[in-house]
């Protein structure tokens, strides 16, 4: 192997809980919940799939079917279709819609997952190239360079930089070409079966992770350096 592609939330990085998303969102705007209600809305959310990296919707409303089918390929759609599970959700202040869909994107909202970054500096010292190709709406570097796996990554291949989103093979191609790597010497590592399975079309290896709290996935990453030989 030549180069290494990796997904981004759920792969290298774990957002935070819908609790603490939703808090700290309230904190800021100076708004309380009582403790139940607080878990409540908070499960609500996750149920609906308002938090970016988070669960899937249980339930796409129909209104929202095709906006999310095609949120990864604009900032614009993926506002909206995140913003708009959101407010299936009575939340005590309109405004606090948008400023969930904020705090998802700061770096505090994101865990590095426990391996990630010895398997980056692994890979980073065997000459392996690097990329993050990520269904997105939204610039993730600023969260690598914040927790210091920046210098690890040699692209960013992110869904809504292109139009294009995974499964589509063009956006691993892109990768593959900014890494100068032909595709069946290139591994993508991802979470999700269909949208990072789809590598596999334009020849590359594939492996799979599980999307689990970091707590509960120390080591996953790991197997990584043995596959890259």
């Amino acid at each position: 192997m030549k180069a290494v592609m990796f997904d981004f939330s759920g792969t290298l990085f774990r957002i935070e809980p819908a609790g603490s998303w939703l808090g700290a969102v309230l904190d800021r705007a100076g708004l309380t919940l009582p403790d139940g209600e607080l878990r409540r809305t908070a499960d609500a959310l996750e149920r609906a799939g308002a938090l970016p990296g988070g669960a899937s919707p249980e339930v796409v409303p129909a209104h929202l079917a095709e906006l999310w089918a095609t949120r990864d390929r604009t900032a614009a759609l993926h506002r909206a279709a995140y913003t708009g599970l959101a407010r299936e959700v009575p939340l005590p202040d309109p405004g606090l819609y948008d400023a969930l869909y904020e705090r998802h994107m700061e770096p505090a909202a994101w865990q590095p997952y426990a391996d990630a970054a010895e398997v980056l500096a692994g890979l980073r010292e065997r000459g392996i190239g690097v990329a993050v190709v990520s269904n997105i709406g939204w610039d993730l570097r600023p969260v690598f360079r914040a927790h210091g796996l920046d210098p690890y990554v040699d692209a960013y291949v992110l869904s809504y930089e292109h139009g294009i989103q995974k499964p589509d093979a063009r956006l691993f191609a892109v990768a593959c070409d900014a890494l100068g790597a032909d595709p069946r010497e290139a591994l993508m590592v991802g979470d999700d079966r269909r949208a990072d399975g789809g590598a596999a079309g334009l020849g590359c290896a594939v492996h799979f992770v599980d999307h689990l709290p970091a707590a509960r996935r120390p080591d996953a990453l790991r197997p990584v350096l043995d596959l890259v030989g």
